[in-house]
């Protein structure tokens, strides 16, 4: 018997965009044989929209927009559920393919978790914390990971005294520094700051897209990232290196223009390969991760090693690098969906012998 999968992608978020893109890819990888296949369309004002079932990959991605209004989920985002008939539809698993802000932080895993639903990756726990860079950092810290220093604040300090923040900054790191918003990825509203006045420039960004901010040390390091896949006992990659032609990794770079040259794998000693694959693996279980993780380093010429960030919902199309890392760990871009559905069932199926009355 087929499994029914619903797909989740779009979104209100700064990465919408980036969700449609995964969501056309994933399509086109899964085997129509094996899923029945339904999209779960969320628009940038929040609408939820199911379409009908998927017999065959979509062409282009305005063809995973539904815009008649009677497929408009109204009232009730648990519509999704029900089919035209009003007979409840019974999923066997829903791929969330959100990123960012409602997607990746813990909110549509709630949801997911409350319909009690079986979703591919991270729980409510891992995504929120993967989500907030602030708590990402804590918690790796509990953890004994090595990171390179950082000190943040929250809009309402910036409001009431710009000047005790800046000096917050300088006292705790050296130029340059990288100022981002903590709660969201795809390097959206990420700046370089090598004096005050692009340090303000930069803050003035990042509020944009979120009221608590972070600032990083910057560093002379290479950017490797690794993959994690699994539950309790997680496989690790290849590791693989960034190489930006500007900056840094920023948006245009991951998304756009292309400049951006992937080394997988990267030229690194056998050791240095190793302890990579074990603060990996630490950083996932520091988070409770289950399902995928992106695990981001930066490693310097004399091969010290710094945790940067997990990333609970890593770029999926087949040219992003996590998928990429594990093509060249010997599992295709199919195989690795596969892989996905078939933990986030198991873990679906062990949290259900969880018992919740007194005998």
């Amino acid at each position: 018997m087929k499994k029914r999968i619903g797909l989740l992608y779009g979104g209100k978020s700064a990465e919408h965009e980036v969700s449609l893109s995964t969501a056309r890819a994933v399509i086109g990888a899964l085997n129509f044989e094996v899923y029945e296949v339904y999209p779960i369309f969320i628009t940038l004002e929040g609408e939820w929209r199911r379409g009908e079932r998927l017999i065959k990959p979509v062409s282009t991605i305005e063809e995973l927009q539904f815009g008649d209004p009677t497929t408009i989920l109204e009232n009730n985002i648990t519509d999704f559920l029900i089919d035209k008939r009003g007979n409840a539809i019974q999923f066997d698993v829903i791929f969330p393919l959100l990123h960012g802000t409602n997607g990746e932080d813990g909110t549509v895993q709630g949801l997911l978790e409350v319909l009690n639903l079986p979703y591919v990756g991270n729980g409510v726990l891992a995504s929120s914390a993967g989500m907030d860079k602030v708590v990402m950092k804590q918690l790796f810290e509990i953890a004994g990971l090595p990171q390179v220093p950082y000190t943040y604040f929250i809009r309402s300090e910036w409001k009431s005294d710009q000047q005790a923040v800046i000096e917050r900054c300088e006292e705790a790191l050296d130029w340059p520094m990288f100022v981002k918003p903590a709660n969201l990825g795809s390097s959206v509203g990420i700046s370089k700051a090598t004096n005050r006045d692009e340090l303000v420039k930069a803050i003035k960004i990042a509020l944009q897209y979120d009221r608590k901010i972070v600032i990083e040390q910057g560093i002379v390091a290479h950017e490797i990232e690794l993959a994690v896949l699994g539950n309790d006992d997680p496989e690790i990659s290849v590791p693989g290196e960034i190489k930006p032609v500007t900056e840094f990794y920023d948006y245009d770079s991951k998304y756009k223009d292309g400049s951006t040259a992937l080394i997988i794998p990267a030229k690194l000693p056998v050791q240095i390969v190793s302890r990579l694959k074990e603060l990996a693996k630490r950083a996932f279980k520091a988070i409770d991760g289950s399902g995928l993780v992106r695990a981001d380093f930066f490693v310097t010429d004399d091969h010290q090693i710094y945790i940067n960030e997990v990333n609970t919902m890593p770029g999926f199309t087949p040219v992003s690098m996590y998928p990429l890392l594990w093509q060249h760990t010997n599992v295709s871009y199919s195989a690795l969906i596969d892989r996905l559905i078939t933990l986030a069932i198991e873990r679906y199926e062990e949290k259900q012998q969880l018992h919740y009355k007194k005998d």
